[in-house]
């Protein structure tokens, strides 16, 4: 059965964002925009996951989820918090939060976290990608992204990325073969309230792609003129 996952979060645009990138990568998704009705719905069923917004009309985030904790829900917390309060980030995880996110951030990134949460709260629950050591690792030719732990390495070699290089990759290789638009890497990666244009897109693609062809062959990125790009995993020339 999928993750079911609890979104508490009352600004509609990042609600949207993140039920509908959520819902794309399988789980089940229901939203709560007020605190006390957020706070209801979490004692009343069982979630995998709760993404739960500090600032909330009727009741804050920190209240949540110390009433949850008091009341013996163990479900994992992932708080969404501003940028720059470190102190909002302390409180969460004093009072129980697993994860936190900083506003604005790339839902690829968001994703990943998701992922390693689960894969930590649910440690029996079997993974279909794993290394030897138990993380989770994408693999595609010669490349092998590791998002837990934000890591690429090529041929065995770490690639050093850039924070929005690694998500537009991430996002890519989790999509092997298959077209992503330019406008679906900018809402996914930048966020829909990006006021950037595609050019943003275009950049970062162009800077992968030559670190991909750095030592290897046995993978690329595609330009799908007019549309977008996928990552494709092609036969090693000897």
């Amino acid at each position: 059965m999928p993750h079911t996952i609890l979104i508490i979060e009352d600004e509609p645009t990042l609600a949207r964002l993140l039920s509908y990138n959520l819902t794309q990568e399988g789980y089940e998704i229901q939203v709560a925009e007020h605190g006390g009705d957020g706070l209801q719905t979490a004692l009343q069923q069982p979630f995998d996951l709760i993404i739960l917004d500090i600032m909330l009309p009727g009741m804050n985030g920190f209240e949540i989820l110390a009433k949850l904790r008091q009341k013996g829900v163990k479900t994992p917390v992932i708080i969404l918090t501003a940028r720059n309060a470190e102190e909002e980030v302390v409180q969460g995880l004093k009072y129980g939060a697993d994860d936190y996110m900083t506003k604005p951030f790339g839902v690829a990134e968001l994703l990943a976290r998701v992922t390693a949460v689960l894969r930590r709260t649910q440690p029996g629950e079997a993974m279909t990608d794993r290394s030897p050591e138990g993380e989770k690792v994408f693999t595609v030719g010669d490349l092998r992204i590791y998002p837990d732990k934000y890591e690429v390495l090529l041929n065995g070699e770490s690639i050093p990325l850039r924070p929005k290089e690694f998500e537009v990759l991430l996002y890519l290789v989790q999509r092997p073969g298959v077209v992503v638009t330019r406008d679906d890497l900018m809402n996914v990666v930048w966020g829909f309230d990006y006021i950037g244009g595609q050019r943003t897109v275009d950049v970062h693609v162009s800077s992968l792609r030559k670190k991909l062809e750095m030592n290897q062959d046995t993978v690329q990125i595609d330009s799908i003129r007019g549309v977008g790009y996928k990552l494709v995993s092609t036969q090693r020339t000897k």
